[in-house]
């Protein structure tokens, strides 16, 4: 693959902590429990994969580094007979390079492995690449200019978080995290915003900081206790964090503090379009966005530049909406929810994360920006997409009852509303999406280009 980077660049980008979890297909289950060593000569990998319901443990050990131009990966013990991975970088003139991935394996079982599992494991090896090509090509050829940040996330742990964090990584930045469990290395800063403490150093020299923490909307039933942790846990989370902020001496505050935020802002308003400066709608989740967001003030008064990116569907089968959504639509029994009628509003976690790395980088972003595709879609139209891509029928449409009685007031707070949030400010600021179009954004998010 041609790559209109220099080569030393495209090979400094696999050096970064974050290339690994960035070139993993977000449709394979990947868990890296021991990385030591970069990439160098020795450095050693331990991770594990499940295919089904089954893990299998791999230790990879780096061979064969040559500075700027290949590194090799060699299977110790794991699911294959013999695997060899040599990752090549050839320059091809002064701005320009090709990457070529060569994989040697062999599989387990002799004969009879080859027999039964030789195509499926090619075809596997084949979407995998091409998605790990698509992703270095646009990391690196439209990777946004500015100077390397120090960036604080909290809410590392979620899937927008460690999604966001290996971008981060990979385009030269440093990323410390919040976490509610005991620090593990030196990247690590505990803290507890239900309580409002957070460890002091955590702001130390941070140029900005990304606040993606919140309780999860769609884990469960909305009891009354329930609402109270979804609302409360935005809400602390950034009062703990602006309380932190104060406390800095005004020139070692971060220059610039990014919040999730949600497109529920605008509630239910039927085909009418929602560019950010529509107004707030009514209900509970509109409720919780005002309030998250009305937070932010006290940081804006501090003299840090706030954005607040309103999120719509994240599209990702490694969790979220998506995630729950294919089961359904592989088994061939997906459809519409109730008419199909209400909008949708979505973008992929590679557009979301280029668009935080906007945010924190760009001093002209300010204020509330709609963190979504530019093509909104009915979810009839989501529904028959979806299926398209993965070659399967739509047959069996949800009804409104049936979802408010399995799912109560998230329901109709979340499915059945309809919400077509578009992103004027980003567009008027020239954002460039990579997938702007759903059937793309969707063969890429799950490797399923034909």
């Amino acid at each position: 693959m041609r790559i209109a980077r220099p080569a030393a660049a495209v090979f400094a980008w696999h050096e970064r902590p974050g290339a690994f979890g960035r070139l993993c297909p977000p449709w394979e289950r990947v868990e890296v429990t021991r990385h030591v060593g970069g990439i160098r000569d020795g450095a050693r990998v331990s991770l594990r994969t499940k295919v089904g319901p089954v893990w299998a443990r791999w230790e990879i050990e780096h061979r064969d580094y040559v500075a700027g131009r290949q590194f090799r990966d060699v299977l110790l013990s794991g699911p294959f007979a013999k695997w060899e991975h040599l990752h090549r970088i050839e320059p091809a003139g002064a701005a320009a390079c090709v990457l070529t991935d060569e994989i040697h394996y062999r599989l387990p079982l002799g004969l009879l492995g080859r027999w039964g599992g030789a195509a499926f494991t090619r075809a596997q090896l084949e979407r995998m690449f091409e998605y790990r090509h698509a992703v270095t090509k646009a990391d690196l050829e439209h990777a946004t200019p500015g100077a390397p940040k120090c960036v604080l996330v909290s809410g590392a742990s979620g899937m927008v978080g460690r999604a966001l964090q290996a971008f981060l990584e990979t385009q030269g930045h440093t990323v410390r995290t919040l976490v509610r469990r005991a620090a593990k290395n030196d990247r690590e800063f505990h803290w507890e915003p239900a309580a409002g403490t957070i460890d002091a150093a955590a702001l130390a020299g941070v140029d900005a900081v990304i606040h993606l923490g919140g309780e999860n909307v769609a884990a469960g039933r909305w009891t009354a206790a329930r609402k109270a942790a979804i609302r409360s846990s935005r809400v602390e989370g950034t009062r703990t964090l602006a309380k932190a902020i104060a406390a800095r001496p005004v020139d070692g505050r971060p220059e610039v503090f990014v919040s999730a935020a949600a497109v529920g802002f605008y509630g239910s308003r039927g085909d009418a379009l929602a560019g950010e400066d529509v107004g707030a709608g009514t209900g509970f989740l509109v409720d919780v966005c005002v309030a998250w967001e009305g937070e932010l003030a006290a940081v804006e008064a501090l003299g840090v530049r706030t954005v607040a990116l309103r999120t719509g569907v994240v599209l990702s089968p490694a969790g979220g909406a998506l995630a729950k959504m294919l089961p359904a639509f592989l088994a061939g029994v997906g459809g519409r929810l109730a008419s199909g009628r209400q909008w949708m509003s979505w973008i992929t976690p590679d557009d979301l994360c280029a668009m935080y790395l906007r945010a924190v980088l760009d001093p002209t972003w300010r204020g509330a920006f709609n963190a979504v595709a530019p093509g909104p879609v009915t979810n009839a139209e989501f529904a028959a997409t979806l299926a398209h891509v993965l070659r399967r029928p739509t047959l069996l449409p949800v009804p409104a009852a049936g979802l408010k009685l399995i799912f109560g007031e998230m329901a109709e707070a979340m499915l059945l509303t309809s919400t077509r949030a578009v992103p004027e400010r980003a567009t008027q600021a020239g954002f460039a999406w990579r997938h702007p179009e759903l059937d793309s954004a969707l063969r890429h998010v799950l490797g399923r280009k034909g």
